[in-house]
């Protein structure tokens, strides 16, 4: 996520690098059963929306202020310190109008108390945490667990757009998981180059936690042209990109209730990428019961899929929460 604009601006495009990637080895096994820690207070089917802990055009909203529709709320974002692997978290307070600490703890024990889950963002596209040895994951998990407990915090999201190391990740992660216990809320947003094979960084961090694991909500914009997991080539923008590169996720270890699709709210949300709500939701159904597709249909159909993802819950504002209406209404009338 971009703090000006959008998450993430330079991403690999075309279809040449990312064939390279895929073809390494996609599989096609079965799904792994669904994970059971991790999403106790999360809905079968749940809308993720990045809150924004910044003024960068898009409407301000206090915690608050976020649509209904939301399930988890992950504010963005944790901040790094001169420590490895260490993150902390600093309110935006001036920016936000004058928002204070004690008033947006109160938020989040409002949200919760409503159903919601909160949790922290780490990373974005400015994100500079890194946690490449034993020492910077245990500060790391050390961090976010600290952040956990004074503001109340369910969990963490994964938003590193500038490398990953899955072993000292996933270290980190466990340990976090035994210090926060089993109501922990743990999602991922990956963009489309990290998550083409199971042998990259990002989706062997996925495969390794997935028993602590919420959701990986992929972004699929900033991207340009996938592979989707029938080994043709897709455009971001259409329902084929979304389904058959959630297809590659879906075969390939994670459990169905552990994919979501994460898409901008608005066509001023992200460079490049932005479907309108309804192919979202063409999406969604195309990979819950085989109905909505394009030219790509899966070969099975994933009834228990997770939901979606939206950056930004306060440019959806800015478009009238459009994207949260619609989505979030196809979302919650999932069987």
């Amino acid at each position: 996520m971009d703090r000006t604009r959008r998450r993430r601006t330079g991403a690999l495009t075309g279809a040449v690098a990312a064939l390279a990637l895929a073809l390494t080895g996609l599989s096609t096994g079965g799904a792994a059963s669904a994970a059971d820690a991790g999403t106790r207070a999360v809905p079968k089917h749940a809308v993720t929306g990045y809150w924004q802990n910044f003024n960068n055009g898009a409407q301000v909203q206090k915690l608050g202020d976020v649509q209904d529709e939301y399930d988890i709320i992950a504010v963005s974002f944790a901040d790094a310190t001169g420590t490895p692997g260490e993150v902390t978290f600093n309110l935006d307070s001036a920016g936000l109008g004058g928002y204070t600490v004690d008033q947006f703890k109160a938020d989040i024990k409002a949200k919760q108390a409503a159903g919601k889950s909160v949790i922290v963002s780490v990373g974005g596209e400015k994100g500079a945490v890194a946690v490449n040895d034993a020492a910077s994951a245990n500060a790391f998990a050390d961090s976010v667990h600290k952040l956990m407990q004074e503001y109340g915090f369910d969990g963490v999201d994964i938003d590193l757009e500038n490398g990953l190391n899955s072993t000292y990740m996933t270290q980190a992660l466990k340990s976090l998981a035994g210090k926060a216990g089993s109501g922990l809320v743990l999602t991922m947003a990956p963009q489309t180059i990290d998550m083409q094979s199971p042998s990259t960084e990002y989706f062997k961090t996925a495969l390794a936690v997935k028993d602590i694991l919420t959701v990986v909500n992929m972004q699929y914009y900033n991207s340009g042209s996938m592979l989707g997991c029938d080994g043709k080539v897709y455009s971001q923008g259409t329902v084929d990109f979304l389904t058959g590169l959630a297809c590659i996720q879906l075969e390939n270890g994670l459990a169905p209730s552990q994919v979501g699709i994460g898409v901008p709210a608005s066509s001023r949300a992200a460079g490049g990428g932005y479907v309108a709500p309804d192919v979202v939701n063409d999406a969604l159904d195309c990979l819950a019961k085989g109905t909505g597709c394009g030219s790509f249909k899966p070969s099975k159909t994933y009834p228990d899929i997770r939901g979606a993802m939206t950056w930004s819950t306060n440019w959806d504002a800015t478009a009238g929460s459009a994207w949260s209406k619609a989505v979030g209404a196809h979302v919650h009338g999932m069987p």
